[in-house]
């Protein structure tokens, strides 16, 4: 094992989750697709810094230095920062700049770098300052809850607030989901069924491109390597 996860809901409408992780070695890993952008603080040798990392479209294979610690923040679908959006930063990250050795410069301002104790408190910090500020036509467009708004403007709601088609957004979920299913022991054929995809080989090409490992590997942790962060979800409508 590289990587070590924790992770605590909220109940903030602006927050998915929080995580933290450390690294016990150094090694690679699989960074899964996500269709959620976020804050992600890292202590790494003497060094913190904050980096606004968006959406990624598929799995990519990172290298984890040794001795790391990380905090994540992941943003709810249809949580917007503004004046630095989600879809600019799709498959990318930016760091913010380093005001002092415990904050960061963000939107003209000096921020003291969050915990995973007081996750919350920033983010409702960054609420009130107007950072950041909510689109609740998203979450409504994405569990298919419109009534007043045509298909293809709800789809652009969708696109601009998270960068992500609901197609996009939809198929990484899925993929997620049928990744924890596998890890909790399902067999592939039941995946197959559960998570809505036609087939085995339907299931194995969006495994590879989205998680990266195949179905067998993924039920197989020492062939599957380690793979990011991955929590408990459910497939969209």
């Amino acid at each position: 094992m590289i990587l070590r996860f924790d992770e605590r809901l909220s109940d903030s409408p602006f927050i998915e989750r929080i995580w933290r992780s450390y690294s016990e070695r150094a090694g690679a890993f699989s960074s899964i697709a996500a269709s959620h952008w976020e804050m992600v603080v890292t202590r790494r040798q003497g060094e913190t810094f904050l980096t606004v990392r968006g959406p990624e479209t598929r799995a990519t294979l990172l290298d984890c230095a040794a001795d790391g610690e990380w905090l994540g923040i992941r943003f709810t679908l249809g949580t917007v920062m503004p004046h630095l959006p989600a879809s600019g930063l799709v498959d990318s990250a930016v760091n913010l700049p380093e005001a002092t050795s415990t904050s960061f410069w963000l939107h003209g301002a000096a921020w003291e770098f969050p915990t995973y104790e007081n996750a919350d408190t920033f983010v409702a910090r960054l609420v009130r300052e107007g950072v950041l500020v909510r689109e609740p036509v998203v979450e409504a467009a994405l569990q298919g809850e419109l009534t007043d708004l045509s298909l293809r403007t709800a789809q652009r709601h969708v696109l601009r607030a998270t960068g992500l088609t609901h197609s996009g957004i939809r198929q990484i979920e899925r993929a997620r989901f049928a990744t924890l299913l596998l890890r909790q022991g399902v067999s592939i054929l039941e995946v197959v069924h559960a998570a809505g995809y036609f087939d085995q080989a339907h299931l194995t090409r969006a495994l590879r491109y989205y998680v990266g490992p195949t179905p067998a590997q993924i039920m197989d942790e020492r062939r599957s390597g380690q793979l990011s962060y991955l929590y408990k979800t459910q497939p969209l409508p």
